[in-house]
Order: structure tokens, then sequence, then C-alpha cells
């Protein structure tokens, strides 16, 4: 039976590509309709789409296998953008105000505004989370309605290499599918597993993935930090690798030996572990090699913690992703960043069923994509497809984010965590474009208006200035025969 109402989401990571469906119930609960996994690593590198046609390919074959189970057209999808060269950054909107001045929401949404059109070189903005508001010499996360002569935005830009983001978007629109909307995964994913008492209280999200490792930093409910480390499992991999072996009968042995903490007491010097049917690895020396690489890789996690909140996380450091399954990860994070509250958060909070065994294995392996399908709030649900016709015939995408929001959307009226598309933002520039040659057009006309109403003063000051002149005339004429007639 087809499926009339669902959510498709899809993460475009560097191992795996995932497309999932589900249908959410009234109870908040998700019901997972089909799950579609496609192997990423030869176009996707670090997180990124390198190879576009090879990108726009695979994202039509998932959206063609979920097509094809859930018996009915997509009409749009709900994306996840992460991975390399994302960073955030902070910066400052200031806005001086006539004495006595109480706040309106209409300034700080120009201060949003402002800091949403600044201009980085090569960057392009994927979001900004407000930090708080300075009012005259106080913070505040709410300015709205306070006296002051200086008001001062503080945000934290959130930004990616401009052909990351173009790439991206371009791979959609030639595998003719339309986005609903597009998140940042790193957020999506922080909604989904981390509670509310950790992003209070002050906490670190890592993601282990396979290329990247991604850093998010909260305090006070409030996104302080964002990064992602080029280095993740991959890297672990091609350590083992170095030993003479393919890359694929080292990924097995780094899932059935690896560990990233093992004390030197239980180390066997004696133990040999199978390379293959010739060779072997001493214990030590794989251990060593594990550890070494893991170790580089916490640390780069710690030394991206900003120092003003390196003792403010009281929430703990919380990992996940396909990283966070390696034996004794807590010891390893807890002997290098010397924070005692670890938490593996294997699964997201929401409730969430389904038959598939990606659902089921609560590895953390698909915490993002379950983040983004629970972010999803408009059905993808398109056409029921014709049985008798051909499952894999796409039609061209019909909607877009573009014609989803009618009206271009300014900073206030965008959601944390919202990317928006080239094609809403093109949208949106067409509609600045069209606003200022309507005020240029109308500026144009009342100029000239203007200025037909001054000529006709002129004209008119002319006139009587020259019956003034002409009676003037006429009147010492007049004057002058009764003088003479006298």
């Amino acid at each position: 039976m087809a499926a009339k109402e669902f959510i498709v989401a899809i993460e475009l990571g560097s191992s795996k590509m995932t497309g999932i469906a589900g249908k959410k119930n009234m109870d908040g609960s998700i019901q997972v309709l089909a799950v579609v996994q496609e192997e990423s690593s030869s176009f996707i590198r670090k997180g990124v789409v390198y190879n576009i046609d090879k990108t726009a390919q695979c994202l039509s074959n998932i959206v063609k296998k979920l097509t094809s189970t859930l018996k009915t057209e997509i009409s749009h999808v709900y994306v996840g953008v992460g991975g390399q060269s994302i960073l955030s950054v902070k910066n400052v909107i200031i806005k001086d105000l006539p004495a006595d001045t109480i706040v309106k929401q209409e300034m700080v949404n120009e201060l949003m505004d402002a800091n949403r059109n600044m201009t980085y070189q090569d960057q392009e903005i994927l979001d900004a989370a407000t930090q708080e508001y300075k009012v005259d010499s106080q913070y505040q996360l709410d300015p709205v309605g306070i006296q002051c002569t200086r008001l001062e935005g503080n945000f934290l830009n959130i930004l990616w290499r401009k052909l990351f983001y173009r790439n991206l978007n371009k791979c959609f629109d030639i595998a003719h599918i339309a986005i609903a909307e597009m998140y940042l995964a790193p957020l999506a994913l922080a909604d989904s597993v981390l509670t509310e008492a950790e992003r209070r209280s002050g906490c670190a999200l890592v993601d282990l993935g396979a290329d990247t490792t991604t850093v998010s930093v909260y305090y006070k409910n409030i996104l302080r930090h964002l990064a992602v480390i080029p280095l993740g499992g991959a890297n672990i991999t091609k350590d083992i690798a170095s030993l003479q072996m393919e890359e694929s009968d080292a990924e097995k042995m780094k899932l059935k030996y690896g560990c990233a903490f093992t004390d030197n007491s239980d180390i066997d010097n004696n133990l040999q572990l199978p390379i293959d049917s010739d060779r072997t690895i001493e214990s030590r020396k794989f251990i060593e090699i594990v550890e070494g690489r893991m170790a580089e890789i916490i640390e780069n996690v710690w030394y991206q913690i900003p120092s003003e909140y390196a003792d403010k996380l009281l929430g703990g450091i919380i990992l996940t992703g396909g990283g966070s399954n390696m034996r004794n990860i807590e010891k390893a994070f807890r002997n290098h960043t010397h924070i005692d509250k670890i938490r593996v958060a294997k699964f997201v909070h929401n409730t969430i069923t389904g038959n598939a065994p990606e659902i089921n294995n609560h590895n953390g392996m698909m915490n993002t994509v379950l983040g983004l399908l629970a972010k999803g709030d408009m059905n993808c649900a398109g056409d029921e497809i014709d049985p008798h016709g051909d499952l894999f015939a796409r039609k061209e995408a019909a909607t877009t984010t573009a014609d989803i929001h009618q009206k271009a959307r300014t900073a206030n009226e965008i959601k944390s965590g919202v990317v928006i598309t080239e094609a809403e933002k093109q949208k949106a520039e067409e509609e600045k474009r069209r606003q200022e040659e309507e005020e240029a057009a109308r500026i144009a006309k009342e100029q000239a208006e203007e200025a037909a109403r001054k000529a006709e003063e002129d004209k008119k000051k002319k006139e009587n200035s020259s019956l003034k002149k002409f009676g003037s005339k006429f009147k010492n004429f007049l004057n002058n025969i009764l003088t003479e007639d006298e």
C-alpha cells in the first residue's frame, strides 16, 4: 500500500550516504518506513562533495529506491550540511541610539540582518547563533523593552567554503531533487542527543565520524563554538593498513581488536594478532598504532574547546558517531581531557520505531540522519506511483524551498540551524533587487513630479511677474494720460 504522508531526510556522509523516510505520529514518535544506504567514499571526502556527477547519481539512486519502497513519489527532502572547513567566527554589531531610547524588536532585527549580511572571503554564512546582547554595559538575552543609548549584538557565525556550498546545491539540481529545507547537521544532531541540562550547564558534543570529527560546545543553552577536525576513524584504519594490508582487512581488524585505551598491565606481550593466513602482528604494536591515532584525535578535540569554557563543562563530554563504539573510548577521553563526566549517545532521545537493522543497532551511526528526520515538518509525499509504469522514471522537481517560502525570509524569520538553499538565496536577491528598483523608480517618479511641480510654480510665478509688470506699465500709462488731460 502506498504511503500517503511521510518525511524524507538525506545525510551525505564520508563513507555512506543515507536516505530515510519516516512517518510522524500524533504522540511525537516516528515510525521509520524505509532506509537506504549507498557507499560514498569515492565522491564525498571529509563530508564534502568532490565529484558532483557521482554524488547526483547516488542521490538519484537513493530517492528511486525509497520511492520504490514507499510506492509514492518524493516531492522534496530534508538535507544535512556538514563536513570539512565548517567553523564558527564571533562577530559584533553595534548600534548607537538617541538618549532614553527603548529597544524595539525592529532594532534587534536590524542587528540580525546586518550580521547576516556580513561577507567573508570565499566563505558562506550557513547559520548565525545569537550569543547575547549588550545593552549599554549590561548583557541580556532579550533586550526588547530596555532603555539604553547603545545596543550591541554578539553573534556566532557558522561559515563554510562557498565552493562546497554551491557544489552541494548543484548536486540536488542535477538530480532534480527538491530541497524542503537544509539543516546544519551538527545542530540537528545536538537537538536529538543532548539533554536540556547538558546544554544549560555546559557540554561538548563530539561526533566521531569516518573522515571527520565535529566538536560543538554549548553553555547556557547557546552554541558557543563549532569546528570540524579533518581526522576520523578512517585515519586509524589507514594506519593499520600501513602494515601492508588492504584497507578492508584493516577495518575488520580495527573493529575486532581496536581499543581506545588499554592498561599496560593488560597487554599480553606474547599475543600475536592475525593479519592474514601467513602474517601476524604483535598485540602491543597494534595497540600502539590504534591508541596513537586515537590520542591525536582526542587532543585535537580538546584543543577546539575555547579556554573560557574548558572549566564550565559541567554537563561533560558527549560522544556519538561510529567512532564512539570503540572499546574504552570513555577512558581514553578521561585520560586526555581530565573531564570525568563522559557519556556515549548510542541513540537519539526521540521515540523511533522501525524494522530496519540500521535503526535497531543503536550504535550512534544513524543519530545525525535521525536528527534531520525529526526536524522535518512538511509532508514529502508526492503522487502515488503508477504500478504499471516505470518505477524509476523520475519527474523533475516541481517544488523547491524558494517555492515553499513564497516571500524571502529575513534573518529573524529563519529558524536556528536552517541553512538557506541557493535557490531561496537567489530568490531573496531577486526580491531585494526588485524592491530596490521599485524604490528607485518611486524616488525617480517623486523627483520628476517635484520637478514638474516646481516648473509649474516657476511658470506661474513668471506669468504673474509678467502680468504685474504689464499691469504696472499699464497703470503708469493710464496715469500719464490722465495727467496730460488735466
